[in-house]
Order: C-alpha cells, then structure tokens, then sequence
C-alpha cells in the first residue's frame, strides 16, 4: 500500500509513538508485506527467525520488535507490539469506509456493462466494458475488473484476509488494505471467494476461468488461461503461473508456485512448488506417474505377506 502522499520517519514514529533509528527526514512512501515490499516502505517483523530475511528485503524501514544495527541505506521503527502498530498504521492511513448504498457514486462502471438486482459495489471500484455481473455478488472496495468479465451469483471480491496472530487473549487479526484485480475476459463461477491483498493485490489473469465455489486467498497470483474447478483451495501468497489446470477439491499451501502448464489432478495436496509442464496426484502431490506406480506396489504387498507366513 503507498501512502497518499511521502511521509517522513519521524512523523511515522509519531503516529505509532515508538522509536526510530535514522533520519528524522528519511522518505516513507508506503507499506507491505515482505513478498511486495518496495524502496521507501515499512515492513514489520516481530520474530527473531525472520529478522535477518527483513533487515535484508527490498523495504526501507523495518519495524521491528528488538534494537539492532541499522543496515546501511535504511532506518528502523523499534516497536514493543510490531504486529499492533502495523495495524495502527492500516487504521490511520486506509481506514474503513463505509458504503450507504448498493452502488457507491464512487464506483466506475464501463459502457456495455450489465449489473443484475441486488449486486453490492463498493467505494472506488472499477468495472471494465461488456461485463455481466450476475445477482447478489459483493464487490468490496477498491477492487478492479476489466473487460469482458463475467461473475455469477453469490460470488464475493475482496473479503479480508485469514492472517491472525495467536494471542493469550486470543486471535488477534492482521487489518487488510490491499484489493483484487481482475484482468480481462475472466468468468467466475457461483459462490467463488477472492480475498484482497493484505497490502497489495490478489490478481487472476487474463483467460481465466473459474468453476463455483472456489476459495483464493490473499495475495494470491492467478495467471493466464488457467482452468480452476470446483472446491478448489488456494492458500494465500501463491503463484499460478499461465496455462494450469486445477481439477475438483485439490488443495494448495501457502507460498507455493505452481509451473506453468502444471495439471492438478481432483483432490491432489500441493505442499512444495510444482515443475512445468508436469501432471500431479495424491497427497502431498507427487508427479502422477509415480504415484501410480506406488498404488501398484501397494497392492502387491498382501501377496507378498501372504507367502511369507
């Protein structure tokens, strides 16, 4: 997420009330997560396992729980509760805006675009030309959809993303600014769930196609003419590269990449990053080929036990 406009560290410091090491003036223009982190934005880290993978990002200033060497070129936000603060700072520079009405005055919506009864849209999206948007779809704020879309019922674009930090207390829930991208000629299915980027964008690719009831995760990355059937799941922080095939139920972890023209096959379990071109199966996921092997061998094993007894 970039700010509206530079701030500077001191008036970061500020709003948050933590120290900072640095420039009092050295340039903040935004903040993310430490996949999409950029030059002049704030990343935190309230972990000693990932402190080094911060301090070494591409983010300029790194909000962090512990006083350590400032690393050339940067400045720290030193913070008792980073998780908290970089909440703060969701709160205070994208607060949440209410809609009061089905199709905000802020929303753009292009020529040739049918939106059928009962379509929620919120503030700041656009929709792109020749789209149909089927009734009782949610389009949160801030959300993007190009030309040529088609989205059927029930669907939902841009719920909050499932990233919580466990508390005493409980859940404590990491506040969402990001949004969706859809690119154009996209269709999706009946009750599909996209969620918006904790920071940044949860993107699907131009050609895309989407079967009912699919669950996409926050900063997710979809790309062109993927196939996705039904009762797919997809952790957040996953890259689809072009031409994948997704068949029914299976399921993808976090942080994975799935290759371009990867096939998954119904109900497979992706735990690691897939090869090009490769046809997967079972859990966790293995190339298809081998695990048919494997079923084979399996089957073997009563005999093999039946001749020694």
């Amino acid at each position: 997420m970039k700010f509206p406009q530079e701030h500077t560290l001191q008036q970061i410091a500020t709003i948050i009330d933590c120290e900072y090491i640095g420039d009092a003036n050295f340039p903040v223009k935004g903040m993310n997560e430490i996949h999409v982190v950029q030059n002049g934005d704030i990343v935190f880290v309230d972990h000693p396992k990932y402190y080094d993978k911060a301090l070494k990002s591409a983010a300029t200033i790194i909000l962090i729980n512990k006083r350590v060497d400032c690393p050339e070129g940067k400045a720290l936000l030193i913070s008792e509760d980073p998780f908290l603060d970089f909440n703060k700072l969701t709160q205070y520079f994208k607060p949440f805006e209410k809609s009061k009405k089905l199709i905000s005055d802020s929303a753009q919506i292009g020529e040739g675009t049918h939106i059928q009864p009962n379509v929620f849209i919120g503030n700041n999206v656009k929709i792109g030309t020749n789209c149909l948007i089927h009734a009782n779809v949610s389009i949160y704020d801030n959300t993007q959809i190009g030309d040529n879309v088609i989205i059927h019922s029930g669907t939902v674009l841009g719920s909050d993303a499932f990233y919580y930090k466990n508390r005493p207390a409980g859940f404590d829930k990491l506040r969402s600014s990001g949004h969706v991208v859809i690119e154009n000629n996209v269709e999706i299915g009946a009750n599909c769930t996209i969620d918006k980027g904790v920071t940044g964008a949860t993107t699907i690719g131009e050609d895309t196609k989407l079967d009912n009831l699919i669950q996409v995760g926050h900063d997710t990355v979809i790309g062109k003419k993927c196939l996705i059937a039904s009762q797919v799941g997809i952790a957040g922080c996953v890259i689809v590269e072009d031409e994948v095939t997704i068949w029914g139920q299976a399921g993808i972890r976090s942080d994975v990449t799935i290759a371009k023209g990867t096939v998954l096959m119904a109900q497979a379990g992706l735990t690691k990053s897939s090869k090009p071109g490769i046809t997967y199966w079972g859990t966790p996921a293995q190339e298809v080929r081998s695990f048919l092997k494997e079923q084979v061998y399996l089957k073997q094993i009563p005999k093999l036990l039946q001749k020694l007894k």
